[in-house]
């Protein structure tokens, strides 16, 4: 699931790349072209975790992947569907088909919710002036300890977008820094692998 300003040229290729050469189908949600959408930077868009689940119910078609080992990843506003799509009393209750993990990429936690649906991995930049990481700490920190886990990684001097090498070169985004982290962002994908590999294995 793509962050606020859409489908960023990494997201298209670098990470399809990265998951497909760990063994995983990819497959990437574009929310905003069939809505005449370019930005939702300035607003939230709530339909965004049922087209998670409109994607779960496309993937669950095809005999080359199996339905009960999908996970949901989303960066940024994705997610935060990525995490509103797992959350307790969420709309997963409802679905045919289950995520069997999740991992959000600088979300913007809800600081007051606790357990999710699926074990989930949260990574943040400890300088994230846009998602904060405190946010996420806050969550975790209700969690009942009943549920499944919620791992939260955060690395020291990354901003917001640390994993994404369009911004190497810092910048300003309505008014939050958006930068890439190269160490932040190796750490991350070491976690992102390990994660999916404990809880989408047989």
């Amino acid at each position: 699931m793509h962050g606020c300003g859409g489908i960023r040229p990494s997201l298209k290729t670098i990470w399809p790349e990265r998951l497909v050469s760990w063994g995983y189908v990819v497959l990437l949600v574009d929310s905003f072209s069939t809505r005449n959408i370019k930005s939702t930077c300035q607003s939230y868009l709530p339909d965004r975790e049922y087209d998670a689940y409109g994607a779960l119910e496309y993937l669950s078609t095809y005999s080359f992947v199996d339905a009960q080992r999908i996970a949901l990843m989303g960066f940024s506003a994705g997610g935060m569907a990525a995490l509103d799509a797992t959350k307790i009393n969420g709309s997963q209750e409802f679905m045919d088909h289950k995520f069997k993990a999740a991992v959000g990429y600088y979300p913007l936690c809800a600081a007051s919710e606790g357990d999710a649906t699926v074990p989930t991995l949260i990574l943040n930049g400890e300088l994230d002036d846009w998602s904060l990481a405190e946010r996420c700490r806050q969550r975790v920190g209700h969690l009942s300890g009943n549920g499944p886990p919620i791992e939260l990684d955060v690395y020291p001097g990354a901003y917001h977008d640390f994993d994404v090498p369009e911004v190497t070169v810092a910048k300003r985004v309505f008014g939050h820094l958006e930068e890439y982290n190269a160490s932040a962002a190796e750490k991350s994908f070491d976690s992102v692998h390990a994660f999916l590999q404990k809880y989408l294995s047989k």
